[in-house]
């Protein structure tokens, strides 16, 4: 863990960036309290791409045929 003033921290934020982005966490201090914590931002769900699902899901056949439900209706 790194810890340094708000006002270091406005100097050196892009090496900041990378330090987080390494895994290490970085806690900037106020009159050498601690006020703000620096992580890496939890990798989020895979993006879906389009198409990933393709030969995976069918449609039968009946799938438009008119619901029995319905048949009143018609």
């Amino acid at each position: 863990m790194h810890q340094l003033t708000i006002q270091e921290a406005a100097t050196k934020l892009p090496e900041l960036i990378q330090e987080v982005l390494a895994g290490e966490e970085v806690v900037l201090t106020q009159d050498a309290t601690p006020v703000a914590k620096l992580v890496a931002v939890a990798s989020t769900a895979p993006q879906r791409r389009f198409g990933s699902l393709k030969g995976k899901i069918t449609i039968p056949p009946e799938f438009d045929d008119p619901l029995p439900e319905m048949a009143d209706c018609q």
